[in-house]
């Protein structure tokens, strides 16, 4: 299968690529540039890092994960998902604990593609999904409004609810002046998409405050004033200090990255592949997006991972292969080396407003809505999820989110497993016209039983087979299990079937099973089953069963006549 080769997507699209494919990589690249120029100061401030190492992040990783990647149009570099773990990384293990942590990301990544783990990512729940990409909407809205109100807090807590009773005990330190800027920044980004799609309205925005609070000289906190001048040089290469205690510490917060960039990379693959009418490699994406984390890691970057948004200006700009995105990279590489000193002017107001309407528009409160229309189950796990990642972190929710959904599946699984008795004709006490569940058969040979197996056999529908153990312990000739429909088996059923082979054994009926599947079949083989009940008792349709249950009673009925004589 395509998704399964280890083969960057450049390398394939490469062929046959001509002049016109370029120039529209190259515009999209540019377009796609500029709309993330923005972003990635924002996202940078926004994780508790300085600006341009989100400008670094977009260029280094950006390239690579274009490059190196499966799909055709990703673009890749800082992204909302990642500043709440950021910021709780930074918190408490500092800079270089965000630098190995991202480096030991990348590294998962890269195992997790080698070792095929690409089409695994697809059994994670949506409820799940939606769940925690809601809580991150909404914990990284809650981060903005210091600085869209220009509170003067000196630290903000980390602690969800903590952060709110802080503004709420600083709201009398609002800036006026700050406030109204981050207000006519967000109107300009709600209302200039209907008046021009070409350029981005976070852009126009940027440069409209920028110039605003410059040439009125207001009072408003500015990059420059925040974080003092930005440097336009690229950054050299540093290998941190690694000790095996800081590994240990930071391999939960590594997993979080690696499964979070692993789940939104392959996320945004597959909505671009409906957009393009491609297939992108799975396994090979996750290489990628490892080799771009460790890479921007290296130079001080911060974790990147495939940008949804991103990804679809690019497709919607004309770019269509991965020389769109390496562009994109170069780009922003040129601009940051021309025009990084100017950054220092925008005010900080101006890009909480940014990620405001990143975090509307990650929220997906569309689909939050319309779930509200699934089973109550899968609603109450995604309300758990989003709970969980606001009041904890996107570990603890991920975690206990799939834990909630396992189990719910499992019950539904249960539920459709029915275990049914095909009532002994031969019963006195049995009035067939009185039975609404009546199967119209054949009549079943002297003292046999059946029972219809529906749907998969496994340890949450134990309970079900609890019947047939009873019933084996009845004076009967013959019992027929009938396993047409039963697709699996694990190990508890099987353990099941030992204990209704042993007490049939012991009161001397002769099991016999009709129909086993393929899986079912192979348990019993491997596990000597299939030897122990005897070839002659396993029957591949249920005429054939009965047919072996008469030999059965007759054998039986002649030998008890033989006694009596």
């Amino acid at each position: 299968m395509d998704s399964e080769r280890l083969k960057p997507k450049l390398f394939s699209v490469i062929k046959g690529y001509k002049k016109e494919n370029f120039i529209n990589d190259v515009i999209a690249g540019i377009i796609v540039a500029i709309i993330a120029l923005p972003l990635s100061i924002a996202l940078a401030i926004a994780s508790g890092v300085s600006p341009e190492k989100g400008i670094h992040t977009a260029i280094i990783a950006g390239f690579i994960i274009s490059m190196f990647g499966g799909s055709r149009v990703q673009i890749g570099g800082p992204t909302a998902a990642f500043v709440v773990i950021i910021v709780g990384i930074i918190d408490e293990f500092g800079t270089s604990g965000l630098i190995v942590a991202t480096m030991m990301a990348g590294v998962i990544l890269i195992l997790m593609g080698l070792f095929r783990f690409g089409t695994l990512i697809k059994f994670i729940p949506n409820t799940i999904t939606v769940g925690f990409t809601a809580g991150i909407a909404m914990t990284l809205f809650v981060q903005q409004l210091k600085d869209f109100a220009g509170l003067d807090i000196e630290k903000v807590p980390s602690n969800f609810f903590e952060k709110i009773g802080s503004y709420a005990k600083h709201i009398d330190t609002i800036n006026i002046q700050a406030l109204g800027i981050g207000i006519v920044a967000l109107a300009i980004m709600i209302i200039f998409p209907y008046i021009t799609d070409k350029i981005p309205g976070s852009l126009v925005a940027i440069i409209f405050t920028t110039i605003l609070v410059s040439v009125l000289k207001l009072d408003v906190n500015t990059i420059g004033s925040v974080y003092g001048q930005l440097s336009a040089k690229f950054p050299t290469p540093e290998i941190p200090n690694v000790n095996f205690e800081m590994i240990r510490k930071l391999i939960s917060p590594a997993f979080t990255i690696a499964i979070l960039a692993a789940i939104e990379s392959l996320l945004s693959c597959v909505v671009s592949d409906g957009m393009v009418g491609s297939r992108h490699r799975s396994n090979m994406e996750l290489v990628a997006q490892g080799m771009g984390n460790i890479a921007s890691a290296l130079f001080g970057g911060i974790p990147a991972t495939g940008a949804i948004a991103r990804t679809a200006a690019n497709v919607k700009n004309g770019g269509r292969t991965p020389i769109a995105g390496m562009v994109h990279a170069i780009t922003l590489c040129i601009i940051m080396v021309l025009l990084m000193p100017y950054a220092s002017l925008i005010p900080m107001t101006t890009l909480a407003a940014v990620l405001i309407i990143v975090a509307y528009n990650m929220s997906g409160w569309r689909e939050v809505v319309a779930m509200r229309k699934a089973p109550k189950s899968d609603f109450g796990v995604m309300l758990v999820t989003f709970a969980l990642t606001v009041c904890f972190d996107l570990v603890v929710a991920i975690e206990i989110g799939m834990v909630l959904a396992s189990l719910l599946f499992l019950r539904r699984m249960a539920s459709v497993t029915d275990v049914r008795k095909w009532v002994d004709y031969y019963d006195e006490d049995y009035d067939e016209n009185n039975d609404p569940e009546s199967i119209s058969l054949t009549k079943l040979p002297e003292k046999t039983v059946v029972y219809e197996i529906s749907g998969p056999m496994f340890f949450a529908a134990a309970d079900k087979f609890l019947e047939i153990i009873n019933e084996s312990k009845k004076p009967y000739y013959s019992m027929i299990l009938r396993m047409r429909s039963v697709p699996s088996l694990d190990s508890t059923a099987y353990k099941t079937f030992e204990k209704i082979y042993s007490l049939c054994e012991k009161n001397g009926i002769t099991l016999i099973l009709s129909h086993a599947n393929a899986q079912p079949m192979e348990v019993f083989k491997k596990e000597g089953f299939y030897d122990k009940l005897g070839e002659e008792n396993f029957r591949p349709h249920i005429a054939e069963a009965l047919e072996r249950a008469s030999e059965v009673a007759k054998e039986k009925h002649n030998h008890k006549v033989k006694e009596n004589a």
